[in-house]
């Protein structure tokens, strides 16, 4: 690996053991071996780094989890959209400070318009891939599903004994279905 890669490992590193606000230039140089002038040269600022350590670090647990769905033979569409939310809640549970994380950049992305393009960006392709994967290439559905997901983040961060179970959410979906 060189510098730069470097530098992500030890920023993604860093965001799990200490948080997005917490993580410091000097944390992030002792954990890669870099020096503080190649995080300058490399990404431009801490905030860059981090950003794109978040990024990453998240886009991998969603990849991860995707790939683990069951393909299109499965039993239906209502089948896979359970097994996605056993897998996602699963995921919470397993890359817990990458989530953490992830909620502690939307917080700091109110006061930073380049991580809100950043995210912005990510936060579509993320509704254009759920609706691919889950809704038929339906942007509603994926809009939907994104909303519920960051919704259903928080509270299995806060209170995951009380968040609603994959059972919970696909009654709750069919109910809200019945009502149109």
């Amino acid at each position: 690996m060189g510098t730069r890669e470097d530098l992500l490992v030890a920023a993604k590193q860093c965001l799990a053991e200490r948080g997005y606000a917490r993580t410091t230039v000097r944390d992030i140089v002792a954990a890669s071996g870099a020096n503080l002038a190649a995080i300058n040269y490399h990404f431009g600022t801490r905030d860059k780094l981090l950003n794109q350590a978040m990024i990453e670090a998240t886009a991998a647990a969603v990849t991860r989890m995707l790939d683990s769905l069951p393909g299109d033979a499965a039993p239906g569409p209502a089948a896979r959209l359970d097994a996605f939310w056993h897998r996602l809640i699963d995921s919470f549970a397993a890359d817990r400070e990458v989530w953490i994380a992830n909620v502690e950049a939307l917080a700091q992305a109110v006061h930073s318009p380049d991580l809100r393009v950043e995210i912005g960006a990510a936060q579509q392709d993320a509704r254009s891939g759920l609706a691919h994967d889950l809704g038929n290439d339906n942007p509603a559905v994926g809009a939907v599903l994104q909303t519920l997901i960051g919704g259903l983040l928080v509270q299995y961060l806060i209170d995951p004994d009380h968040a609603p179970t994959p059972q919970d959410l696909t009654t709750g979906l069919r109910a809200l279905a019945d009502l149109h």
